[in-house]
Order: C-alpha cells, then structure tokens, then sequence
C-alpha cells in the first residue's frame, strides 16, 4: 500500500510500471539497457479516488493524463532502474496530494469607496502630467 494522505491509500497492483530504454547520451550502455520507468495509473477505475479528487487530477495531469483516465508519468531522469521507479511513484504521489486539496472558496469583495477615490484622484494627476506635455504656443 502506497499512502498518499490520511484517506487515500493505493494498492501496488494498481500501478502498473513497464521499463523502457532511455534516451539521451550514454554510448552503448543506453542501448542495451532499460533504465527509464513508464508509470501507468488507472485513476478513473481506482476505488481511492474520489470523483471530486479525479476531476482535479484531470485538470492537473493535462498531457499525462489519457482520456479514459490513465495517468502516465515517465521517469529517465537518473541512470539506476530503482532510482527511477523510485522518482515515478514519487511524482505520482505528489500529482495526486496535490488533487486531493479542495480549492478554497472565493468569497467575492467590493472595493471600498476610499479606494475608488484613491484610484480616481490617481487617474486625474496622471491626466493632468499628460496634459501639460506637448507644443508651447507664443501667442504675443
């Protein structure tokens, strides 16, 4: 069980890891090798997942996320095969903390009336500075 916050906890069989060659520098290692960690996330289907907290993790994901709700994170940042698995889960777990926090209510203020007169008076002396610029006429 991976514990994302007090009430969302995520069992192993329902993150699903295929490890895939890196790309980038690294001569003939790279090649042979599969370091990089594809992390696949069923978040519509999982049982943890509020639809409150997967309406947010939609808006949050963006790109990784497929249209059936699929959360894909791919990690290639380090050499090590567990340091990158490490790294996906991680981040995993962090895109959904980060969906697990409702947006906090708006409340919605007027402005005083001080501050309506502030930003008049404000208006009126930057009016009155590009007034004053401009062609002087002698009229004599």
């Amino acid at each position: 069980m991976i514990q994302v916050t007090n009430t969302i906890d995520l069992a192993e069989a329902e993150i699903e890891e295929r490890f895939i060659r890196a790309t980038g520098p690294g001569g003939q290692h790279v090649n042979k090798v599969e370091t990089a960690v594809q992390l696949r996330f069923d978040a519509a289907n999982s049982p943890s997942i509020t639809n409150a907290v997967l309406h947010r993790l939609r808006a949050l994901a963006g790109q990784r996320m497929t249209q059936a709700g699929v959360v894909i994170i791919t990690a290639r940042r380090y050499s090590s095969q567990e340091r990158n698995r490490a790294d996906a889960q991680d981040r995993l777990v962090e895109l959904i903390r980060q969906a697990a926090v409702p947006p906090k209510h708006r409340r919605p203020t007027r402005p005083t009336k001080a501050s309506k007169q502030r930003r008049i008076d404000g208006k009126k002396r930057r009016g009155d500075v590009k007034k004053g610029r401009g062609r002087i006429r002698d009229d004599g």
